[in-house]
């Protein structure tokens, strides 16, 4: 069955073994991110935070922060079953009316999650009189932090044009007890809507916060999905059961019905204000910038609400997890689109959108710059900054053997592919200007004479079948010797 909120997870996450519950006071203003960075760094459990001080609102932190939660909370024994089940019915062709029938119940299948809209909420349980942000034990990560932030706030808006939700994920600086900064950069979603509504005359965007929801909300909120593909609804595919949503007190907007709390209000189009610093997932501070800000004009919330946060910085942090979660979702997709591509690993260490190594069965001249062209063109990996391409007997997820690959069969002279001026992350400090910047490409794959390689290609140092069978048959028990 799935989470039905936050609590449920954290019900899981303590029968499990995998929850700590903090007794000891603990302030939001950067301890509990020094706790936070020292547990995630070592693989270690989910933090309920129960005395923070100064609040009587309890913090939970890390939730995300293994390969096992990380699972738990999507409840898959492989984040690969999530893009197969969505491969299933994305890629049905009918070739027959008996096809057809059957894939009109896979498009059914699809339907059936689109969220269901309810009465109630218990979101809903307190209204508060006088909406102030500063009741709730929002964290400064870091010292040059521009002040607290929100750290994993569910942004929900509506497309103007469209009218279909859009759920997204951007950072807050709390500037009052009512406004907030609206950190959505230009390549999100959230800035698409706001675009739109400003070329249409129109001066205000309604906005919807949620904070502490179930698992596979928050997840698709971070996901890359197309545009106008309701997050809800991959969200309901992704639990197999649809998502509840509610409808706002102050604003047309739905909402997670059982979130723990959420803020309504909206975004005016020709305001904008100063932003950050920020202690980022970059494990570099993002400068001050210009962005919008986001007037809260109602809070609701649950009667003893649970606040959600997440602390980002130099990785490997929490936010690695729900990247990799990523990583291997949209692969089988990745891989139908593009069937020569064997695997992919985007390094934790590469910050999401710096580094990509993909391996692949290469089947002509010039193969290797054809995947990366392919991937500089696919959704938001569209903003890696540098592919690297290896045959298939490479495995993606070892370094060791990727530099092996990288240093033995790539020539700089001639398996470098350079471009200028291309669409880069918002949040990559290194680039000259913001948003745009150099794409590199490297060629380690095996040189074919085609190619211009006019020597012979070495064999793989590698031993003898049979001997190794015959090793493996004594192995257990040399290693008893000579470990």
């Amino acid at each position: 069955m799935p989470y039905e909120d936050l609590r449920e997870f954290i019900e899981r996450l303590e029968e499990e073994n995998e929850l700590a519950r903090i007794k000891h006071e603990v302030s939001p203003i950067l301890e509990m991110t020094e706790i936070a960075d020292r547990v995630v760094k070592a693989g270690g459990k989910a933090l309920l935070f129960e005395n923070p001080k100064g609040y009587d609102i309890p913090v939970l932190m890390n939730a995300f922060g293994t390969e096992r939660r990380m699972k738990m909370a999507l409840e898959v024994e492989r984040f690969e079953e999530i893009g197969e089940r969505l491969l299933d019915i994305l890629r049905f062709k009918p070739e027959s009316l008996f096809d057809g029938l059957k894939g009109l119940s896979k498009v059914k299948e699809l339907a059936s999650f689109i969220p269901k809209k309810v009465k109630k909420g218990t979101c809903k349980e307190v209204v508060m009189d006088k909406p102030n942000l500063l009741k709730f034990p929002i964290l400064k990560c870091w010292p040059k932090d521009g002040g607290r932030f929100i750290t994993l706030p569910i942004v929900i808006t509506k497309d103007p044009e469209t009218q279909e939700l859009n759920v997204g994920m951007y950072r807050m600086q709390v500037f009052d007890e009512k406004t907030t900064g609206m950190h959505w950069q230009i390549h999100k979603h959230g800035a698409l809507h706001y675009k739109k509504l400003k070329e249409m005359g129109k001066d205000r965007l309604e906005v919807a916060v949620a904070i502490g929801v179930d698992p596979a909300i928050l997840y698709s909120a971070t996901a890359p999905l197309p545009e106008n593909f309701n997050e809800f609804t991959f969200a309901g595919f992704i639990r197999r059961e649809r998502v509840k949503l509610v409808e706002c007190e102050t604003i047309d907007l739905l909402v997670p019905a059982n979130a723990e709390i959420v803020l309504e209000g909206y975004v005016k189009v020709d305001e904008l204000k100063p932003e950050g610093p920020f202690g980022d997932h970059t494990g570099y501070y993002t400068p001050i910038e210009p962005y919008p800000v986001f007037h809260v004009e109602c809070i609701t919330h649950r009667e003893d609400p649970i606040y959600h946060a997440t602390v980002v910085g130099k990785p490997p942090m929490e936010d690695a997890w729900l990247g990799k979660a990523t990583e291997r979702i949209f692969l089988p997709i990745i891989k139908f689109m593009h069937p020569e591509i064997v695997d992919i690993n985007l390094p934790i260490e590469g910050c999401f959108h710096n580094l990509a190594i993909v391996s692949i069965k290469k089947r002509y001249p010039g193969h290797a710059k054809k995947v990366m062209f392919a991937l500089w063109s696919t959704g938001m990996l569209s903003l890696t900054k540098v592919v690297i391409v290896v045959d298939d007997d490479v495995n993606v997820h070892d370094m060791r053997e990727v530099i092996w690959a990288v240093t033995t069969r790539f020539d700089p002279a001639k398996d470098v592919v350079v471009i200028p001026d291309c669409p880069i992350d918002s949040l990559d400090h290194a680039t000259y200007r913001p948003n745009l910047g150099g794409k590199l490409g490297i060629d380690a794959t095996k040189k074919w004479k085609e190619e211009g390689y006019e020597r012979e290609w070495p064999d793989v140092v590698e031993m003898d079948v049979d001997v190794k069978k015959r090793i493996d048959a004594i192995w257990d028990e040399l290693k008893r010797l000579v470990f």
